[in-house]
């Protein structure tokens, strides 16, 4: 917890509450169903938390904005920015049923009313959004064409509606076909050397890929 207090210095109590209620939520169901590796297990507010939170340093979603968290495993990035963001609305997709059990339980012990979950793959979801999140669930020309429809064209955030997509390594082969991508390194923000080459891709909904 401390290092999310670290780089998060303003939260409510009832932030808080719900960011401490985390760790003892996931080992409890990591000993049912693994969703979280051992190894991570440990370091769940390094490795997923402050991860998550890592968008929240690029933008802070304006009251109303909605989300679609894809592939969202054990619910990240969607619960802590859910968490962070109260007067946002979040929507929670995963195919795996197991994995949404998990999403559900800990959206229920934290009274976070913000969040709605589906057991689904994205290109059933008929919904549009305002940002799309998700943390690496395949390469980006094959995630865009999943989400491509789902995002709303009118913005009233500080970016334009778009994909917020953490990634790490080197993409500049994967993110070549894409004109308008921004990528932001997590190093720069954060000092723990978890987030050496991981960063956020930003990629707005009026790209453009180069033929």
């Amino acid at each position: 917890m401390t290092i999310i207090q670290k780089y998060f210095n303003d939260l409510t109590n009832e932030q808080l509450t719900q960011f401490a209620k985390l760790e003892l939520l996931y080992k409890d169901w990591n000993s049912k169903i693994n969703v979280i590796s051992r190894k991570d297990i440990d370091e769940l507010y390094l490795r997923h938390v402050l991860h998550s939170l890592s968008i929240a340093k690029l933008i802070s979603f304006k009251d109303g904005t909605s989300i679609l968290d894809v592939g969202t495993g054990g619910g990240f990035p969607g619960i802590p920015l859910a968490i962070l963001f109260p007067n946002c609305r979040f929507h929670l997709v995963d195919s795996i049923q197991k994995k949404i059990t998990v999403v559900n339980n800990v959206v229920k012990e934290l009274d976070l009313k913000n969040v709605k979950t589906s057991c689904s793959r994205v290109e059933a979801i008929s919904e549009k959004y305002d940002f799309v999140v998700s943390r690496a669930v395949t390469n980006m020309k094959d995630f865009v064409s999943w989400i491509k429809f789902k995002i709303n064209k009118k913005s009233f955030n500080d970016f334009k509606n778009g994909v917020l997509y953490l990634k790490g390594g080197d993409l500049e082969d994967e993110l070549k076909s894409f004109k308008n991508v921004k990528t932001f390194e997590l190093s720069e923000i954060f000092n723990e050397d978890f987030f050496i080459q991981k960063k956020v891709v930003y990629l707005p909904i009026k790209y453009k890929i180069k033929n």
